[in-house]
């Protein structure tokens, strides 16, 4: 068995402007560690896939920057989509190539399975996550199903989605068990949170999948046929192609791509499917998705702040602050409590910390009003 990973790497990072920018948003910033939040997807999954059997999917704008920043991966294994569509088309993609880059090399699409991940997680100890991508993957190279990871709960989240499986995991051991998935939930309010919370089935979505090509294929065609029955069509598009450092996305495969529904793999496919499972983790996982999330992945100093760059700062206390300007300047502040402040060479941001999942919308104005010159 084949087996390959695919790290979804396109997405703007919006929420964490203004440190992440259009041609460099949070995959390629060092939020986590002093690693690229890429490089450490990268570096997580390669004791169990080799690096030239990893592939990363981003947009066009990003393809020669994170050629550039990942310079041990094979320049051809980082492709570019046509345009911005959501996951469903971007794994359909990915599924296309894949099936031809092995097709070539004498690989069924029945010996190829694949791990789809994401490059904005925090994850240890990483021998566990190793441990429960094996098991998830063993799992699906032996029978006809697509698997993702549950992660349980340790808080009423409500800015996750949910998994519900039909039974209780058994807590009193740390093995990844696999359970048939009931349904997928939305995020829920802080009520049905806290429920989910108790009733103990109900884990948080990791967005981390895995199947076998041809599992994938199939289901797809059965469940969302417009875009499952042309991923064939995206495979003959790759012919003799995919040994190539492709400066930019191909061509012939544009129109078919466009032709594709903006929609998630969850709608498309996980939701719909009838042969889905979950992995319980075993390791600990966080989503970075906002400034809030680095009071998780970061150490707080004794006021509870997280505090980088030049800075003076009194009488504050749970704050994110952060000067990333290059230039010879200072954020001083207090009497803070609960606040976000950024600052890089041509923007500052300033909002409450529970605020931050509006950041988008501030960029969405700036775009608006302002154009791309601050994004």
């Amino acid at each position: 068995m084949k087996r390959t990973a695919v790290i979804m790497a396109g997405g703007s990072g919006e929420r964490f402007w203004p440190l992440s920018r259009t041609r460099k948003p949070k995959q390629l910033l060092n939020l986590a560690s002093d690693k690229t939040m890429l490089e450490d997807s990268i570096e997580r999954i390669s004791p169990l896939i080799n690096k030239e059997d990893i592939f990363i999917i981003t947009s066009q704008l990003l393809l020669e920057p994170i050629r550039k920043a990942l310079s041990d991966l094979p320049p051809e294994n980082i492709i570019a989509e046509p345009l911005k569509r959501n996951t469903a088309p971007c794994l359909a993609l990915s599924a296309g190539f894949i099936a031809e880059r092995y097709k070539e090399e004498g690989f069924t699409e029945s010996e190829i399975s694949i791990a789809v991940l994401t490059a904005d997680q925090n994850i240890h100890p990483n021998d566990e996550f190793i441990r429960t991508i094996e098991s998830a993957l063993d799992y699906v190279e032996k029978n006809p199903a697509l698997a993702t990871i549950g992660i349980q709960p340790d808080r009423p989240e409500t800015g996750y989605g949910y998994i519900e499986v039909d039974s209780f995991f058994d807590k009193t051991h740390n093995e990844p068990e696999i359970k048939p998935v009931v349904r997928f939930l939305e995020k829920p309010d802080l009520d049905k949170a806290k429920e989910f919370l108790q009733r103990g089935n109900y884990l948080w979505n990791s967005g981390m999948f895995f199947w076998r090509l041809d599992t994938f294929i199939n289901t797809m065609t059965k469940f969302t046929p417009e875009i499952g029955s042309r991923i064939d069509d995206i495979r003959k598009g790759y012919a003799k192609k995919t040994h190539i450092a492709l400066p930019e996305a191909l061509d012939r495969i544009a129109p078919l791509f466009e032709s594709y529904p903006n929609i998630s793999i969850d709608y498309a496919l996980m939701e719909k499917a009838d042969n889905v499972v979950a992995a319980k983790a075993t390791f600990i996982w966080d989503d970075i998705g906002s400034w809030d999330s680095l009071d998780r992945v970061k150490k707080p100093d004794p006021d509870g702040n997280i505090i980088q760059g030049t800075t003076a700062v009194l009488n504050t206390k749970n704050s994110v602050i952060i000067n990333a300007s290059s230039k010879d300047k200072i954020i001083a502040g207090f009497g803070l409590d609960g606040f976000v402040i950024v600052a890089t060479d041509d923007a500052v941001l300033i909002c409450p910390k529970d605020k931050v999942q509006d950041v988008k919308k501030c960029v969405e104005k700036i775009r608006n009003e302002k154009g791309d010159k601050y994004l």
